[in-house]
């Protein structure tokens, strides 16, 4: 329904009273606004899933069977897929290695993971089976979760695949982390709407965890010394450095585009 034209008066003259401004939120400044509307909406469909994926878990030997097998679903359920030494290694950079290389012992022992060469790690058939059930589990509980979200899961869905592509193509020339390891996410063709978004969100976290390492090492800072700093301007200086380097993949979406991404990931239940 449009505004009654003022009679004597060009409509076109009532525009700047109508406060109505193009938006300009360029990658750098949505790259720190969409980080925590990305960890709200994986958090909340990662709890979402937490007993199914518990009571599978059980019938494999428990969490300390599949734990690594979940995190690296997205690399390790893609037939081949294998997760480097390198790519462990970011991907468990804030953990204790001798802990994780114990863990890592355990999922061998199981049978859900194999060692390869190169000190990486692919899963076995058994592990396969896992993430077979993972991917229904996930499916159940995205689809409860997010019901009636149909719209806003496509658009989601649809602009992250582009900025994906475009992280993809831009990592390219960098050194390989924890983005690469697991990027692009492992998607069969019947994955529903909400498995895509998990899973694509997921990775996108990984993309920013990159940004961030690379930010708190520019800035003299290990994982642990990084995890101890204070709030104050050290910190929020590793954060806008880490806006700027996450920012790279969000160009391919207009100022458009990203507000509505914010949008759409605000109004998911979560």
């Amino acid at each position: 329904m449009s505004d009654p034209a003022v009679p004597g008066r060009d409509p076109a003259s009532d525009a700047p009273s109508r406060n109505v401004e193009r938006v300009e939120l360029p990658p750098h400044r949505f790259a720190g606004l969409v980080a925590p509307a990305v960890d709200r909406a994986f958090t909340a469909a990662m709890c979402a899933g937490r007993d199914g994926v518990v009571e599978l878990s059980s019938r494999y030997g428990g969490p300390a069977a599949s734990g690594f097998l979940v995190e690296f679903r997205t690399r390790l359920a893609t037939p081949g897929g294998t997760v480097s030494c390198p790519g462990f290694a970011a991907l468990t950079r804030y953990q204790d290695p001798a802990a994780c290389r114990r863990a890592l012992d355990k999922q061998v022992a199981y049978g859900m993971l194999q060692r390869m060469p190169d000190g990486g790690c692919c899963a076995t058939d058994r592990g396969l089976a896992f993430l077979g059930e993972l991917w229904q589990v996930h499916a159940r509980a995205t689809g409860e979760l997010w019901a009636g979200h149909d719209d806003r899961l496509t658009r989601l869905v649809t602009a992250l695949g582009r900025v994906l592509t475009y992280a993809l193509v831009l990592a390219e020339s960098d050194e390989p982390g924890a983005f690469a390891a697991l990027a692009p996410p492992h998607e069969p063709e019947d994955s529903p709407p909400g498995v895509l978004l998990l899973n694509r969100l997921g990775t996108l976290r990984h993309h920013r965890a990159d940004a961030h390492a690379a930010a708190w090492t520019a800035a003299g800072h290990t994982a642990t010394s990084v995890a101890a700093l204070p709030p104050g301007p050290e910190r929020l200086a590793i954060e806008q450095e880490t806006d700027r380097r996450a920012a790279g993949p969000y160009a391919v979406l207009s100022a458009e585009e990203r507000l509505a991404m914010l949008g759409d990931l605000a109004a998911l239940p979560g």
